[in-house]
């Protein structure tokens, strides 16, 4: 780097703003040099060789071809009273931060869920929450879309986040759950009569137009940044079906409306033919599971550019736990018939040529093994690239978040993971993620977490 190339990068450090990382954990160093072995490009589709990654101040400054000499850029942050690092990444494929599109960071299911709901307040859940987010950050994960909860527990989870309180990933939620009366998103389905109460719209319960418009204000009001419907029955409610249609068609256009009004997207949970259908010619976003889409799902999907994202891996492990007898009777018998069938959908809607984003339904089965489900994939018919890119460009594309998240590109954010040997070679290396860099901070490196 020639002296006025060094001046002008101590320039642009000097340049960046106090609050640069207002809505991140504060830079363990404000300019690190990343010497990657191979760099996946999601946009391009490609695997480039080495390659040199500069941040500054949790951004990507500049990307160079090779394995770049840091001594230039170490005195051109010292010049400018900045911290620096050097990250030796060999043998290592970098890749954008990963994104679930579907996780629920403030509960995990186990063999005492349904009587634990009983004992636990809503404050253990969110403590337990700060568990699972850093087990799911140092998977490689720095952004998850936070599928519905119970009290707007990950809510307050993602502000504490943000401001560095406790490690985690960006987190963008969708607060309470929005579903019917007795529907998959009724928190008093299985409790006695004398204890189930009505709960209306404010606990995101609706049964009419009008509620829903009262259930997105309401969310607005509690700081949500998305919306997630139950059109359909769900497995792991105690109620009888798992696909049934349990939304109307006006209630979901209500919801909609109201939504785009307030600049939320709207994800509907549906496992039901015809509830995915009247969630698609209700406007949402994106399809959550799809276990039963047919060929006119998969047709309005397309004409009406609905996201899909398929969470095989929560349909195997909740069949492999309701052998295993974890469920009541009818949560086991509905786990049964929807676990064969999940992955195979997603093959089908992946060769039709649905928009596909990567998902897992995290909670369902033990945060921090999101990763699995790039296996799944890859087994249901899916390219390696196109899984990473599922993960990376396509779940930004989903959050309106492309500009910023989802590659590794000058101006973006400083998500960075690497993982051992080729993933494009052998998918499975992605459960073993040895480096996490989110927002410029490193959490990982080695292998061992850092923070």
């Amino acid at each position: 780097m020639t002296k006025s190339r060094a001046l002008a990068f101590a320039a642009i450090v000097l340049s960046l703003p106090a609050a640069a990382l207002a809505a991140d954990a504060p830079a363990d160093h404000d300019v690190s040099v990343l010497h990657c072995a191979r760099l996946v490009d999601p946009v391009a589709g490609k695997l480039l060789g080495a390659t040199t990654v500069i941040v500054a101040d949790g951004r990507i400054k500049e990307l160079r071809s090779g394995t770049v000499d840091g001594k230039p850029y170490e005195d051109a942050a010292h010049q400018a009273g900045a911290s620096y690092r050097q990250i030796e990444l060999a043998d290592a494929t970098c890749m954008p931060g990963l994104i679930d599109s579907h996780a629920h960071l403030t509960v995990q299911f186990s063999k005492t869920t349904y009587s634990d709901q009983f004992r636990l307040n809503p404050a253990d859940y969110a403590i337990l929450g700060t568990l699972y987010a850093r087990r799911t950050l140092l998977a490689g994960f720095t952004t998850v879309r936070n599928l519905g909860d119970s009290h707007n527990e990950s809510i307050a989870l993602r502000n504490a986040i943000n401001a560095g309180t406790v490690p985690g990933p960006r987190i963008f939620s969708a607060g309470q759950f929005v579903g019917t009366t007795g529907g998959h998103a009724d928190q008093t389905d299985g409790y006695r009569w004398d204890l189930q109460g009505d709960p209306g719209p404010k606990d995101g319960i609706i049964n009419s137009p009008d509620d829903a418009w009262k259930a997105v204000r309401q969310h607005y009001k509690d700081g949500a940044d998305m919306i997630k419907i139950m059109p359909s029955g769900g497995v792991l409610d105690e109620s009888a079906s798992a696909d049934n249609s349990q939304m109307t068609l006006e209630e979901i256009k209500a919801v909609v409306a109201a939504a785009h009004d307030y600049g939320f997207t709207v994800a509907a949970h549906a496992h039901g033919a015809e509830a995915i259908r009247r969630a698609v010619l209700g406007g949402v976003d994106s399809i959550e599971h799809g276990t039963f889409m047919n060929d006119e799902d998969i047709k309005l999907m397309k004409e009406h550019g609905t996201w899909y994202v398929p969470t095989i891996i929560a349909g195997k492990f909740a069949e492999e736990k309701a052998k295993e007898g974890w469920y009541p009777p009818q949560v086991t018998a509905k786990a049964l018939q929807v676990g064969p069938i999940i992955q195979a959908t997603a093959g089908k809607a992946y060769k039709a040529g649905v928009k596909i984003a990567f998902g897992t339904d995290a909670g369902v089965y033990p945060h921090g093994e999101n990763a699995k489900e790039f296996e799944y994939m890859v087994q249901a018919g899916m390219p390696p690239m196109f899984v990473l890119q599922a993960a990376t460009t396509h779940a930004a594309e989903l959050l309106h978040k492309q500009n910023d998240l989802g590659q590794i590109a000058v101006g973006r954010q400083a998500d960075v993971i690497a993982v051992p040997g080729n993933p494009l070679n052998d998918i499975t290396a992605m459960q073993r993620v040895s480096f996490v860099m989110k927002g410029g901070v490193v959490y990982k490196e080695d292998g061992k977490p850092t923070l």
